[in-house]
């Protein structure tokens, strides 16, 4: 658990989770394909008109043919990106029902798809690159017109959209959100497009040799306490680091699980149109669609979740243990991916799930997600136990920890998560992490194991925060080899005995497990 960034529920074309066509760029020429279905929104929004937007047509004055202002599948990226930046919305919740009440789908759900995720993932270097077009730092731009400018950049160094139909679509764009801004924005766009995008990497961005760190920081796209980390779990190889960053990147496939007893994969596969996982013998890939339609997912046979969530969950499965099974425990459950496995798990040995969530509306989705699962799900604090009576200490056979953590290893599909977390916000979180392990490792029985997992690579929330805590848990612990409790054949997982997964190794999110056993 990463905290509101994180979110298992299926999703829509759309989210972050969704690709766009074969290929990865949209072709098209910049312009909609019918005119018809351009235009604006109605309400407060600043485009006018009536719902699904002002339509082309004669204008009434004069007869002659009116342009559309913007195109629906800009207008919804610019106000899922404005969104994002203004009211630290997240683009997986907000954009999907931008999509769906315009009645977006095909090429133009997949374009507003890829303007909105890619300009959230370039974020950092298209500022860099309009505050020098600009010739003024990009914070002292209005907002609104800042953020169009930004959607425009985009569009111009990393699509195939022609650079005058992205400059004057965004100059429309701007016309609408920032109109005394028009001729500005133009004369910035046009700046932009004299160079392509490496070349304003090469203009802008310190050489590898004197600056390596903030090189790659400007180059990819990342800021310099996110690669720094990145280089320090990766033991100081920049090369392996560069790979990380692209991977990055790159638009994630949806992954779904195959919950045991319940679906196979293979024959979900066929069944989605998707392709066996790589590793987790629950995955399927999926190239695109809306997830949530799948039948398979609405009758709670299959969920959307991550290769290596689904890995580390089963790694806690899989972990060999003397005596009984049937009491597992999910300490931080929200949203519910791994309550979701873990309780299909926990019903082929005929034991029961205690799903613990501390936020209430997320306790609900934990609900949701496990329904006709053996779960209990508790909305309570995981650090209660001992103090919580349906908590016990020394009770349960298996628990899980899944830690809130600062989401660095999710950064592929949370791409405004790289901008928003900072370094001042790891003491809080570490500190909360080893007092959640803690309590998990006096929840378990004697004999029982432990799995501690977060969804970022980040050494100072992973080995030193797993090390700190059992070194002050108070009882005897011993660390477990987590690689055997992994698929036979993955490659890159280290020496043990943790191990951290990597989307450029294991096309997964980065997720590190730790897998403890109280003597």
């Amino acid at each position: 658990m990463t905290g509101p960034e994180r979110d298992d529920r299926p999703t829509r074309l759309g989210d972050s989770d969704a690709r766009t066509p074969r290929g990865g760029r949209d072709d098209r020429r910049g312009e909609p394909r019918d005119n018809r279905s351009a235009g604006g929104r109605g309400g407060d929004r600043p485009f006018g008109g009536a719902r699904g937007g002002a339509r082309g047509g004669p204008d009434r004055r004069t007869g002659r043919a009116v342009r559309p202002a913007v195109d629906r599948p800009r207008q919804v990226a610019y106000e899922a990106i404005a969104a994002v930046n203004r009211d630290d919305a997240f683009a997986n919740l907000v954009l999907p029902a931008m999509i769906r009440d315009e009645g977006l789908f095909g090429r133009d759900a997949a374009f507003a798809t890829e303007l909105t995720y890619g300009t959230l993932r370039h974020l950092g270097t298209l500022d860099a690159i309009l505050t020098s077009a600009a010739g003024r730092d990009v914070e002292r731009i209005d907002p609104p017109v800042r953020d169009a400018l930004r959607l425009g950049a985009y569009q111009i160094l990393h699509t195939r959209v022609p650079p005058h139909a992205a400059v004057s679509s965004t100059v429309d764009l701007v016309r609408a959100v920032g109109p005394g801004a028009t001729g500005f924005a133009n004369a910035v766009l046009r700046e932009v497009a004299g160079q392509d995008a490496d070349a304003w990497v090469r203009k802008l961005a310190p050489s590898m040799e004197s600056d390596p760190i903030g090189h790659l920081a400007l180059t990819y796209s990342h800021p310099q306490w996110v690669v720094r980390a990145f280089a320090e779990a990766l033991g100081g190889d920049l090369g392996e680091t560069t790979r990380l960053l692209i991977e990055d990147n790159e638009r994630p496939p949806v992954h779904l699980c195959a919950r045991p007893g319940l679906a196979d994969a293979v024959e979900l596969a066929d069944e989605v149109g998707g392709a066996p996982g790589a590793f987790s013998p629950y995955a399927v890939y999926l190239s695109g669609g809306a997830p949530g339609d799948l039948a398979a997912v609405a009758e709670g046979r299959a969920h959307v979740q991550d290769e290596g969530s689904q890995l580390v969950a089963a790694a806690l499965a899989a972990a060999p243990l003397d005596g009984p099974d049937g009491r597992w425990l999910d300490l931080c459950a929200g949203p519910g991916g791994k309550s979701g496995l873990l309780g299909a798990l926990v019903a082929e040995r005929g034991g029961r799930l205690t799903a613990v969530e501390v936020a209430e509306h997320r306790a609900r989705l934990v609900d949701q997600a496990t329904r006709n699962l053996p779960v209990t799900v508790l909305h309570a604090d995981g650090r209660d136990v001992g103090r919580e009576s349906k908590l016990p200490e020394e009770h349960f056979d298996r628990v899980l920890v899944d830690a809130p953590c600062t989401g660095l290893g999710s950064l592929r599909r949370r791409p405004e998560s790289r901008w928003r977390r900072q370094p001042s916000d790891l003491p809080a979180l570490t500190r909360l992490q080893r007092e959640l392990l803690g309590a998990a490792l006096r929840a378990v029985r004697p004999g029982g194991v432990v799995a501690y997992v977060t969804c970022s690579p980040h050494v100072v929330e992973t080995h030193v925060t797993v090390t700190e805590a059992a070194r002050r848990a108070g009882v005897p612990v011993d660390f477990v080899d987590a690689r055997p409790l992994l698929p036979a054949g993955m490659p890159g997982l280290g020496d043990g005995p943790t191990v951290q997964l990597w989307p450029h190794r294991h096309g997964t999110d980065a997720m590190f497990l730790a897998v403890l056993r109280r003597t």
